[in-house]
């Protein structure tokens, strides 16, 4: 019996042994292989840190520039607002009135008159003096006629015709070679008229001009003489705030042309 028991024993001692070696196999790690591991694990701290420490020195470089670049912009911008870099402005040239002899008349403006919108019209030939309305919107000027009568003197075609005298009822008859004739269509109707067209001699300040002038009854309107573009075109200058801007001269002029009627 005790030698069994022995025999016995001796087996659950060499099974614990043989377990025991099998377990130091899988569960411990040799000395050598720790090593590496240490030596690997601390490799990669140092590969970190020194990460770490280029983020840390892109990070601060970053912020130096910026900062740089910020301090340049506001610099440009204070010495832009406090010394600004203008050219002077240039000098505008001053116009002037060319003076018309010492008699201070007619303005002139680079050889233009000045009127205004009603102005002194003396008609050379009967030597009357009307006042004219300055309108820039007709195209042809125009005056007062009455008993337009056409005829023939020399081949040619003439008319003879009546103008009022200012502040009278009396007339002044006038005889024109024909210029040509027009067709007017009135704004007020569909229906048209044909007028005659004739050349007379006028002054309005000092200026004195030939110009064609068509011959119709105003007698309904309030202007004896209507100035229009073919006249202002290159001679005068319309000043809508004034009147009377001009002065006749104290001698009046007769007609060139000795046709006074």
């Amino acid at each position: 019996m005790g030698s069994d028991f022995g025999k016995l024993t001796a087996a659950v001692v060499f099974l614990f042994l043989v377990s025991g070696c099998s377990t130091d196999r899988y569960f411990m790690v040799e000395k050598e292989d720790l090593e590496t591991l240490n030596t690997s694990v601390d490799r990669q701290s140092e590969q970190v840190s020194s990460l770490e420490n280029r983020t840390d020195e892109s990070v601060k470089t970053l912020t130096r520039v910026n900062e740089e670049s910020t301090k340049t912009i506001l610099q440009a911008i204070s010495e832009q607002v406090e010394k600004p870099a203008c050219p002077p402005a240039p000098e505008k040239p001053v116009c002037t009135i060319a003076e018309n002899g010492n008699d201070g008349r007619a303005d002139r403006l680079k050889g233009k008159v000045i009127v205004g919108e009603v102005e002194k019209f003396l008609l050379v030939g009967p030597e009357l003096v009307y006042d004219a309305r300055i309108d820039s919107g007709a195209e042809t000027s125009s005056l007062d006629a009455r008993n337009i009568t056409r005829f023939e003197r020399d081949g040619k075609n003439w008319v003879r015709f009546d103008v009022p005298v200012p502040e009278s009822d009396d007339l002044v008859t006038v005889e024109r070679e024909v210029s040509r004739r027009v067709k007017i269509i009135q704004s007020t109707t569909d229906e048209s008229e044909r007028r005659v067209v004739v050349e007379l001699q006028f002054m309005i300040g000092n200026h004195r001009q030939q110009a064609e002038f068509t011959l119709t009854n105003r007698e309904h309107l309030s202007h004896r003489v209507l100035v229009g573009r073919n006249i202002l075109r290159d001679v005068m200058l319309i000043d809508v705030g004034k009147e009377f801007a001009t002065e006749l001269p104290e001698s009046l002029p007769t007609e060139d042309n000795g046709d006074d009627s």
